[in-house]
């Protein structure tokens, strides 16, 4: 898949979620659960142990359509271990200048976090596919809308407090698409092993927003 496939995939999709646990094997069922109820794109961040042999297994089995990208990547050597692995996408809630040119390099979609209008132009100039707005649960809709205005052409991926309630909030304000995680990913039902509440839960958010893309 190229990049502007990946790119185009995740600004159709509309929502990523973003997926931390410590268990190989439940992630890989909430992600299959997640795909049922319509969210076709996952981030697996580098904070659950052997994220990478779990991106990798994930880029490997993963279904027709569904992305699989790596998340919490702080750094361009990370970066290139998640890229080598399969990853879809590399998502950071920071902006790290060689991490973003290590992407662009690799030909791989980057979306680096930012919080004032300062850190969001430096992150898009220095070639970031989307720009992680993080935490949004600080800045809230407005905060997108107000960035659209003087930045149309950034494109904005508000994480961090989004919820399936307030998603479609985020994207009315002009967000290119939005980062959900326990909100999405119900850390009781995964214990539980409830998989059909987190595609339920991922098939209302799908819903709200207007459908599968």
């Amino acid at each position: 898949m190229t990049k502007d496939e990946v790119l185009g995939r995740l600004l159709a999709g509309r929502a990523v979620a973003v997926i931390r646990m410590k268990d190989a094997d439940r992630l890989a069922a909430v992600a299959a659960a997640l795909g049922r109820g319509g969210v076709k794109a996952v981030e697996v961040t580098m904070t659950v142990p052997g994220a990478v042999g779990i991106i990798r297994e994930q880029a490997r089995a993963k279904a027709e359509g569904a992305l699989v990208g790596a998340g919490t990547v702080l750094d361009a050597a990370t970066a290139a271990e998640v890229i080598a692995a399969g990853a879809d996408f590399v998502v950071s809630p920071v902006f790290d200048r060689d991490t973003v040119a290590a992407c662009r390099e690799a030909g791989v979609v980057v979306a680096p976090g930012a919080f004032t209008p300062t850190e969001i132009v430096a992150a898009w100039r220095a070639g970031a596919d989307l720009v992680k707005v993080f935490p949004a649960t600080s800045l809230g809709p407005q905060f997108v809308r107000d960035m659209r205005g003087p930045l149309p052409e950034v494109r904005l991926m508000p994480t961090g407090g989004v919820t399936v309630e307030n998603a479609r909030d985020f994207l009315a304000a002009g967000a290119a698409c939005v980062g959900l995680g326990a909100a999405l990913v119900d850390a009781k039902a995964v214990e539980a092993g409830d998989w059909a509440a987190i595609e339920a839960r991922a098939r209302r958010l799908v819903e709200s927003l207007g459908g599968p893309a």
